[in-house]
């Protein structure tokens, strides 16, 4: 098995430095090698106290400082050439320096202020060496500042290049993480929205059962001696009510643990009738005013009116045990209107925030019952209206559009 090799990374730095050597060896070694052979008239580097030797190791030595103060050895190296070149030492590898100076300004410097300060360099550069060559010998000679020039050119040219692949890959590598924290919100958004749904599902399952279960038991109590005949039928109802609360609640917290998110369905519209039957065996002297829709009714509204349907009379159960309940269920083309209204008497503190009768048997006053039907309502675009009435008693209405983009929108959040 062939084994990869991880060689340790040099730091930039250290590279820097090591980069800045070899190129001062180059200047020099070639500068005097080129000048031995050249028949170009020049000054020797000996002159004014070996300056043109000084020169050459300075402009080399300061790359390595180049990443750290690109801007600063590009002004520096290009001052030592223009003052070299003026002077008249013998041409050579001494622009080097240079050319790697003008690469790491526009590499890594910050965009059009670093090509501004490049280009006016690199424009001061060409006239000074053309000004520097004007009687140089021989005129063919002359050739080597032009290619100085367009070496400079082609310098900030390779750098900006550069620098333009790093932006883009940056933005790239942001682009990914912003779609990735965007996809890790909508899952969080998601996970929230079926825990909110997952509990209004369960209270509205709970409550309502409990509910009824509730005033069966009292009811077998009161006539377990007077009436045992009636004790056989509140059972029957105590069971059939605690079975279809079962059988939701599975239908529910299924969801948690199947794999392939195989649901039951959910009640609707066409359970009305066997919630009025429990209703009226629980004492409620109910009438139910249904019409038949005028087309198939989206998933998310025939369970949002049942829900609310349920919540309701479960209230009524809980809070005006014994009230005339009217139900109306009306359609038209572009809505489903729900009302429910009884005549329980008294008022008080509704659970929930509304106003509703007084709790007999001591039943807690608090509650999310009118809290989860705004929501069902207000997710699928349409609104609910609770108060008390003007003749005394209670009513709950409730409208759900049938079309439209606030029934589109609440649709995924009601029915996930």
């Amino acid at each position: 098995m062939i084994r990869s090799v991880a060689f340790p990374r040099v730091p930039a730095p250290v590279q820097d430095v090591l980069l800045a050597v070899f190129v001062t060896v180059m200047q020099v070694q070639g500068t005097y090698r080129v000048s031995g052979t050249s028949e170009v008239v020049s000054r020797p580097l000996a002159d004014f106290g070996h300056l043109g030797l000084v020169l050459l190791v300075l402009s080399g030595a300061v790359l390595a400082a180049r990443r750290r103060w690109p801007a600063v050895v590009f002004v520096v190296t290009a001052s030592i050439s223009l003052t070299y070149f003026a002077i008249g030492f013998p041409d050579g590898p001494g622009w080097l320096s240079l050319f790697i100076a003008i690469y790491t300004l526009t590499a890594y410097g910050d965009g059009r202020r670093s090509l501004r300060i490049a280009a006016g360099g690199i424009a001061v550069l060409a006239t000074g060496w053309l000004v520097a060559a004007a009687d140089i010998e021989p005129e063919a000679a002359i050739g080597w500042v032009f290619f100085r020039i367009g070496a400079s050119i082609m310098a900030a040219a390779l750098g900006e290049s550069i620098r333009s692949r790093r932006v883009i890959a940056a933005e790239a590598v942001d682009r990914a993480e912003r779609a990735e924290r965007g996809r890790e919100e909508e899952a969080v958004r998601r996970v929230n929205a079926e825990r909110i749904r997952i509990a209004r599902e369960v209270h509205d399952t709970v409550a309502h059962a409990i509910a009824i279960i509730n005033v069966q038991a009292g009811v077998t109590a009161h006539v377990l001696d007077k009436r045992p005949e009636r004790v056989r039928e509140t059972l029957l109802t105590i069971e059939q009510t605690s079975a279809q609360a079962l059988q939701e609640m599975r239908a529910v917290l299924g969801v948690l643990c199947d794999a392939d998110d195989a649901r039951a369905p959910k009640p609707g519209l066409d359970q009305v009738e066997a919630l009025t039957a429990m209703a009226r065996e629980s004492g409620l002297d109910l009438k139910l005013e249904m019409t038949s829709p005028p087309v198939p009714l989206p998933s998310a509204v025939d369970s949002a009116a049942y829900r609310i349907l349920q919540e309701s009379v479960t209230n009524v159960i809980r809070h005006a045990g014994g009230a005339r309940v009217t139900i109306s269920v009306r359609f038209d083309e572009e809505s489903l209107e729900l009302r429910v209204t009884d005549n329980g008497p008294g008022a008080g503190d509704w659970p929930g925030g509304g106003v509703r009768h007084n709790q007999p048997d001591g039943l807690s006053t608090t509650g999310r019952g009118i809290i989860g039907m705004r929501q069902r309502c207000e997710l699928l675009g349409g609104h609910l209206d609770v108060g008390p009435r003007p003749g005394g008693g209670f009513e709950v209405r409730a409208s759900l559009p049938l079309t439209g983009t606030g029934m589109n929108a609440g649709a995924e959040s009601v029915t996930q």
